[in-house]
């Protein structure tokens, strides 16, 4: 018999899998400002979105 917790002893799911499946299912998108996948407007799209959302990142916050 096996009674391990969903998730032990299975294989795991890559990180990308995980936003993947996050975004088909959820509708919930995850995506690192510094994604070398986005062009600079995207970036700065994700980066304004951020800051909307949460206010800027510590880094950011004690240069600017």
């Amino acid at each position: 018999m096996n009674f391990a917790p969903r998730g032990f002893g299975g294989t795991r799911r890559s990180p990308d899998v995980v936003k993947r499946d996050g975004w088909k299912e959820q509708g919930v998108l995850a995506v690192s400002v510094d994604d070398d996948r986005l062009t600079w407007p995207e970036r700065e799209l994700v980066r304004q979105l951020g800051e909307r959302f949460y206010g800027k990142r510590e880094r950011e916050a004690r240069h600017g």
